[in-house]
């Protein structure tokens, strides 16, 4: 047994036209299957609030509604209703129209598409997370009417074409004999109802363009290129319909100390060859404070040092990624003669060859060996 209609909506029986378009909205939005993927209960709650609300929002079926109830409101269930062998499938495949000849009853409020916006952040900001604003240009509910496209103090009227029913029907020959097509009804838009008295403001379509600071929650450990959905806060759709998503893509700019690599993070860290070979405590950068890591004695070029814990939080929450330090040799390409004779003494003592000096040096550094 359906439920009343008034209850499904939330809303008292004596409740205005306002009060059942802004009751519908807030839960179409709860229960879209887009917002909702997979969840049957929630698709069929949608399916239950979207017959209420084009029930009581028009004021003709709204009245034979309270009058008659819910067969009075459909104008009773004639020859034809349902699909009881499973035809109409295949006659609107190939004639566009029912097996039986049923009508479909006019469409719902439309759903306006979905939008996409991109922001820019930090290395930090995607790794720790934050509430980014913007602003976006989008079609935003008309205040003059509140979104329906009728001018304050009317309503929409019955469509004088299909009679209401949101389509247009025609019967034609075939060689299966009489076939019935039906298509929407195009004065109303396949809607069943049309505005005779269009907003001044927004001329009917019930949304305007303007300028709208959005603020989004990034989650801590985004990463480039995702995606993230704010359901129900895109465009606004025309006439009351329900609003589409808006889609943000995060780009995150790169950071000249820290490179991303998943959850961790990659440093090169310079050292000099004394460094290397003697060993040093050098600093390097995190995503909070700057740090020391030792560096061991011996270290070869392109050793990794890590730092666990110091990387990029886990978008699942689960914990932070590691900091990475690959140590880089650096070689100097210019040695004063003081230099290049401490490391020609220090080649002799390891019996490694190495390019004979030039003369200047060769003699400093016979000297130093006396």
């Amino acid at each position: 047994m359906s439920r009343d209609y008034y209850e499904v909506l939330g809303v008292t029986r004596n409740a205005t036209d306002r009060e059942i378009k802004q009751a519908y909205r807030e839960l179409a939005r709860r229960y879209h299957p887009d917002s909702q993927p997979g969840d049957h209960d929630a698709e069929d709650r949608f399916k239950e609030v979207s017959v209420a609300y084009e029930t009581l929002c028009d004021p003709e079926r709204r009245r034979r509604y309270d009058t008659f109830g819910e067969t009075g409101a459909r104008g009773g269930a004639g020859p034809g209703a349902g699909d009881p062998f499973g035809f109409g499938g295949i006659f609107d495949a190939f004639f566009g129209g029912d097996a039986f000849g049923a009508r479909r009853g006019p469409r719902g409020p439309e759903r306006a598409p979905d939008a996409e916006a991109v922001v820019q952040l930090s290395l930090r900001q995607a790794a720790f997370g934050t509430t980014h604003s913007f602003t976006a240009h989008l079609p935003v509910a008309c205040t003059r009417c509140d979104g329906s496209g009728c001018e304050p103090g009317t309503h929409p009227s019955r469509c004088d074409v299909c009679d209401g029913a949101g389509e247009v029907r025609q019967v034609r020959r075939s060689i299966l004999g009489q076939v019935v097509t039906a298509s929407p009804c195009g004065a109303c838009r396949g809607r069943g109802a049309r505005i005779l008295s269009p907003c001044r403001e927004c001329r009917g379509d019930g949304r305007v363009g303007s300028e709208r600071m959005i603020e989004v929650e990034v989650p801590a450990g985004v990463d480039d290129g995702q995606r993230l959905r704010l359901a129900g806060r895109g465009p606004a759709a025309p006439q009351g319909g329900v609003p589409g998503d808006l889609y943000v893509t995060v780009r995150v700019a790169a950071d000249p100390e820290l490179a991303r690599d998943g959850d961790n993070l990659v440093h090169v860290a310079r050292v000099s060859i004394a460094q290397a070979a003697l060993g040093a405590v050098v600093e390097v950068p995190t995503l909070e404070e700057p740090t020391e890591v030792t560096v061991a004695p011996g270290t070869q070029p392109g050793d990794v040092l890590k730092l666990k814990g110091q990387g990029v939080p886990s978008l699942r929450g689960r914990g932070r990624g590691d900091l990475l330090v690959e140590v880089a040799v650096e070689v100097p390409r210019e040695l004063s003669d003081e230099e290049a004779t401490l490391l020609h003494q220090l080649a002799e003592l390891r019996g490694e060859a190495i390019t004979a000096p030039e003369r200047g040096v060769l003699n400093r550094l016979r000297s130093a060996l006396k």
